[in-house]
């Protein structure tokens, strides 16, 4: 057996790094690691487990705490092929709501689901998919690496709202809407999967919010007609992941910065942008910027007090920073392990403990938590 641990995150530490309790945001944090078998831990603000889920498949990247205490849980339907390399890495295809002691309450299947599924708490789904594109259809779509596309196919994401019953009650094609050379592919990108749509979620005026990460694009989608309404001007994010609107109407984003033009060192930042101006208003980034660079997944929250939670997805570190970008609390995720699935293994050989996203949530918000117990 080697003297030293090869894992390097898991060399560095893990559990409760920093905490400044004045500072940070009280409450309870939500976090499924990738790897696991379907455990969802929630965290005190020092890293203490206070309550788990033990869901039957793995995640479908995420879970969230809806409106009355339920959790909704999107996980990995078994035994399905992959469609091309990356397929078993981001797919999903189970989409639950299960109540505090792990029953499952509710679930919709789609094999074709991917990335987000958004549960608005009253059993309705909206989500991600994907349809395939052959032929004249594949050719159209513009950049990536030439060839690239498993046996001609560029599968493009389609996005699906279902009612509690799983009936389709809204749609949305990419093929249909996004223009081929607006929405070009980066050129490093493979052609196996156009835009890359890795988050979705409905506005508060009931239009939909998008992010294309393979385009570096988010967008805002026309629940009436399915026409582009608004979209970031290019240059503004790079690969980013999960935005969100704030109250104000401005939008938050994790901004990857894979690629980010005009500088020769990536970093990653979560960025504030006025839909108005499309100019951004507020930023964060490691004071070292290159000390955080995520070029994978990662997530970003507004919390009530102002403060933001950012998800380091690729290294399972969760931070919280202040308005004037102070950090004031950070938990590195302590569960690592492989992927199941020989594809991604093949792709991604190490134990990583990496999470799509993390969630905060006050008291108020879990009426059942008993805080005197521990998982």
């Amino acid at each position: 057996m080697a003297t030293v641990d090869q894992n390097f995150r898991r060399r560095r530490g893990t559990g409760l790094i920093a905490l400044d309790a004045d500072a940070a945001f009280p409450g309870y944090t939500l976090y499924a690691p990738l790897t696991g078998a379907g455990e969802v831990y929630l965290v005190d603000l020092r890293g203490e487990v206070v309550h788990r889920w033990n869901l039957p498949y793995r995640p479908g990247r995420h879970a969230r705490i809806l409106p009355g205490g339920n959790l909704a849980y999107n996980g990995v339907l078994p035994d399905e092929p992959a469609l091309f390399p990356m397929w078993h890495k981001y797919r999903g295809g189970v989409m639950l709501e299960a109540a505090p002691d792990g029953t499952v309450l509710r679930e919709h299947r789609d094999p074709s689901q991917h990335h987000d599924a958004h549960h608005l708490g009253d059993g309705r789904i909206l989500y991600t998919a994907l349809e395939p594109l052959r032929g004249a259809e594949a050719d159209a779509v513009r950049g990536g690496i030439a060839g690239s596309e498993p046996d001609g196919t560029v599968w493009a994401d389609t996005i699906k709202e279902v009612d509690a019953e799983g009936n389709v009650t809204w749609s949305w094609r990419a093929a249909d809407h996004l223009d081929r050379v607006e929405y070009a592919l980066h050129p490093h990108y493979s052609r196996e999967h156009w835009p890359l749509i890795n988050s979705v979620s409905p506005l508060a005026d009931g239009n939909i919010l998008a992010s294309l990460r393979s385009v570096s694009a988010v967008i805002v989608i026309s629940r009436a007609t399915g026409e582009i309404l608004w979209r970031t001007d290019p240059g503004i994010v790079s690969q980013q992941h999960c935005p969100t609107e704030l109250p104000s109407g401005s939008i938050l984003v994790f901004d990857n910065g894979v690629f980010r033009p005009g500088w020769d060192v990536p970093f990653s930042r979560v960025i504030e942008i006025d839909r108005t101006s499309g100019k951004i208003t507020w930023e964060y980034h490691d004071p070292a910027r290159e000390a955080f660079f995520a070029p994978f997944m990662g997530s970003a929250q507004r919390l009530p007090n102002g403060n933001t939670l950012v998800t380091d997805s690729p290294s399972g570190r969760l931070f919280e920073v202040t308005a004037d970008g102070y950090l004031c609390w950070e938990y590195v995720v302590p569960y690592f392990g492989a992927y199941r699935e020989s594809e991604v293994r093949a792709l991604f050989p190490a134990e990583p403990n990496a999470v799509f996203r993390a969630y905060r949530y006050p008291p108020e918000e879990l009426p059942w938590l008993d805080v005197g117990a521990r998982a």
